[in-house]
């Protein structure tokens, strides 16, 4: 399976995807989260693969959000779709029988983070950072930011973040619970590698079985993320996504 965005490979029985956009800090546009999609879904009958490796080129972005050039211009339906569609892939992630590592190098701020936050397991590299920057554009966050982000470091530091935009650094993250472990850039693959060396040793079926419960708890079909999805699409119809989005684009402060 070729791709245009992505990179992916097997070393053992590590299934590595990689964002392959560095020159725009692996920006998440509508091809590159469907064949991240397309690349879960693929390994999931493979059973020489027992752990998949999710992380982004270069050495500065895990992936640094959404691709706002693409979605500048759009309405209430276009945006409410753009949300569904982030919803769905970031769905596949979380319901992969095989565990999914988020190998975070560098900045993972609204989209990206949200996709972090889908794996299973976050491990950062010391020059990590996290945010969800989307106030800032006139937006919530579109892809369930508003609610794992909640599940994950819990209401009141999730709120700050989500009303602040702002950017966390790897330790803060490690202290919220955002991520289990901060390593050397240069240990991070190996540490990912390491944990689905883990898993090797494990039943598969179980393992499977552990993430279809847990996901159980944090049923991700509840009234919350249909809701994000609703406001998201709404907020294209306001002045201060249009303003947001613009100052974005015209690299200047928005005046809200």
């Amino acid at each position: 399976m070729s791709f245009n965005n992505i990179i992916t490979r097997q070393e053992d029985s590590a299934f590595i995807i990689t964002i392959n956009r560095e020159t725009k800090l692996n920006a998440l546009n509508h091809e590159t989260l469907q064949e991240i999609k397309q690349a879960v879904i693929s390994v999931q009958n493979n059973k020489t693969v027992r752990g998949i490796i999710l992380t982004g080129a270069g050495l500065k972005a895990f992936a640094a959000g959404a691709d706002i050039s693409e979605f500048a211009s759009y309405g209430i339906e276009q945006g409410t779709q753009l949300s569904a569609d982030g919803h769905e892939v970031m769905n596949t992630i979380e319901r992969s029988a095989i565990p999914v590592i988020a190998a975070v190098n560098g900045f993972s701020l609204g989209g990206g983070c949200e996709l972090a936050m889908a794996c299973h397991i976050r491990i950062a590299s010391e020059n990590a950072k996290f945010g969800q920057p989307e106030v800032n554009l006139g937006l919530p966050p579109g892809y369930a930011g508003t609610q794992r982000l909640v599940q994950l470091v819990g209401k009141g530091k999730a709120l700050e973040m989500l009303l602040t935009a702002d950017i966390i650094n790897a330790q803060q993250a490690l202290d919220y619970g955002l991520v289990s472990k901060v390593v050397a850039l240069e240990e991070l693959m190996d540490t990912c590698k390491e944990l689905v060396n883990k898993f090797v040793t494990k039943s598969p079926i179980a393992i499977a079985t552990v993430i279809k419960c847990v996901n159980e708890h944090f049923k991700n079909t509840s009234p919350g993320f249909e809701k994000e999805i609703a406001e998201f699409g709404q907020a294209f119809g306001t002045t201060d996504f249009k303003e947001g989005t613009s100052a974005f684009l015209e690299k200047r402060k928005p005046i809200f």
